[in-house]
């Protein structure tokens, strides 16, 4: 791997758009750095493939960024994939700074007031021996209620196509699982802290703050991730320099899916015009 520059891109992947909630706190605390974000779309949803298919596509956009964009760090947007190929990624690329996505479950445990919090994720996450370590490592005192929620990332995918957002898929599938996991509340023995496992559910935050009520807080890591991504950069050097005042870094946004679905949803959570979209014929 050649040594990169500061005014080399991040590069930022997902399965789908999820990671775009990723981008978005990427964005706010790092506003002067390049960004390539590769939505995985064409190969989704990860939270329900075996490790080994995850491992091969996250090793397959990590050469692709590596080689067609000369990225200086790489932030795996996505928990599934975190948990499945983050350790492949560094044994493979050991030079190449790496920030993975983890469910919040640290922040939730010492958050917690009732000592019950319940967790959302794709299978693939909550089966992952990365999510169970780090349920025993920083939540033995806690009461944790854990829900996979088969469906929910990819009806949240599919929302970019519909004119009305997909919501009443969304809305049901959010309604089954938070029944399932039981009471939210402030009371004793209630949750009255949800975290959100995968970066999809960012986007379905007002729907699920509904149903578990005003005084449940709902965690998810794209703050927490941009920090990192932010320490990392500064300890390596590799920070952009400021552009001039009227200028903004650039953005380019690929899928391996359809390219409408990938520019309506840049368009609707990120505020970029179409022509920040392209296929990534490399990889599909």
């Amino acid at each position: 791997m050649q040594t990169a520059s500061g005014m080399a891109p991040i590069g930022i992947f997902d399965s789908g758009i999820g990671g775009l909630s990723v981008l978005q706190a990427l964005r706010a605390a790092l506003p002067h750095e390049p960004c390539i974000y590769v939505a995985d779309s064409g190969h989704a949803p990860y939270g329900e493939r075996g490790d080994a298919f995850v491992q091969q596509r996250c090793a397959a956009i990590t050469d692709y960024l590596l080689k067609h964009h000369a990225i200086k760090l790489l932030v795996v947007a996505c928990n599934t994939a975190t948990a499945a190929a983050i350790g492949h990624l560094r044994a493979l690329w050991p030079q190449l700074p790496l920030v993975g996505v983890e469910p919040a479950i640290k922040p939730a445990a010492l958050q917690t007031r009732t000592g019950h919090v319940g967790v959302i994720a794709t299978r693939g996450t909550v089966g992952s021996s990365r999510f169970q370590n780090l349920l025993h490592t920083h939540g033995q005192q806690v009461h944790w209620h854990v829900q996979a929620c088969d469906g929910l990332a990819q009806a949240i995918e599919a929302s970019t196509w519909q004119a009305d957002g997909n919501l009443a898929e969304i809305e049901a599938l959010c309604a089954r699982y938070i029944s399932v996991l039981g009471p939210f509340g402030p009371n004793s023995g209630h949750m009255d802290t949800l975290v959100l496992g995968c970066t999809h559910y960012v986007f379905a935050r007002p729907v699920l703050q509904r149903l578990v009520g005003p005084h449940v807080h709902l965690l998810d890591t794209g703050k927490a991730v941009a920090q990192q991504t932010q320490r990392l950069l500064l300890q390596s050097q590799l920070l952009a320099p400021p552009p001039p005042a009227t200028t903004t870094a650039a953005m380019q946004l690929f899928t391996t899916g359809q390219l409408p679905a990938l520019q309506a949803a840049a368009q609707r959570w990120l505020g970029l015009p179409a022509n920040c979209c392209s296929v990534a014929q490399a990889l599909v």
